[in-house]
């Protein structure tokens, strides 16, 4: 009877001690996880963008996404209409604010032609502006190439402003 009223003892100590390293393993860890994952962010009622990721991690009560794996999002206008890509290793979204930031070898290719190049780049949707204090290079429809640190624009690329310019610019004109 003895071994039986250990054994029995010795079985609900493991249990609990199972419940309670499950319990505390959940801490820190995601609510949802995805794979090949696509998602849409809007504005006002609008898809603003198209987010695609190897990985997504999702944490509700901070509201927050983290896309760790080959990020590929398409930006969209007022109207919908598809405006420029971004392309970065990781990303960051705060839901609460509705803001984005892209980290790892970060390019934004706008359907115009023009090229940003950076290591971080946030976006804020509701503003609807990019920006960085990183050092960028960007490259107009011309083919200028302009180096730079710190940057804002519209997520278009059209009025955009490099904080601290440097480069060669183009004026068109042909010199002799």
């Amino acid at each position: 009877m003895n071994r039986l009223t250990i054994l029995c003892l010795f079985i609900f100590a493991c249990n609990n001690t199972e419940l309670n390293k499950i319990g505390e393993t959940r801490d820190g860890l995601p609510d949802a996880e995805s794979w090949n994952a696509t998602i849409t962010l809007t504005n006002k009622g609008s898809k603003r963008a198209v987010i695609k990721s190897g990985h997504l991690q999702k944490y509700q009560q901070r509201q927050y996404i983290l896309l760790d794996q080959k990020v590929d999002a398409d930006f969209f206008n007022e109207e919908e209409i598809y405006t420029s890509n971004l392309k970065s290793e990781i990303a960051e979204i705060d839901e609460s604010k509705d803001f984005l930031i892209a980290m790892g070898n970060v390019v934004v290719v706008s359907d115009s032609g023009v090229s940003l190049f950076t290591d971080t780049l946030s976006w804020d949707n509701v503003e609807e502006k990019v920006f960085t204090d990183d050092r960028v290079v960007f490259i107009t429809e011309q083919n200028d190439t302009l180096y730079g640190i710190g940057f804002k624009s519209d997520i278009e690329l059209n009025n955009w402003e490099i904080m601290q310019p440097t480069g060669v610019f183009h004026d068109g004109s042909d010199e002799q």
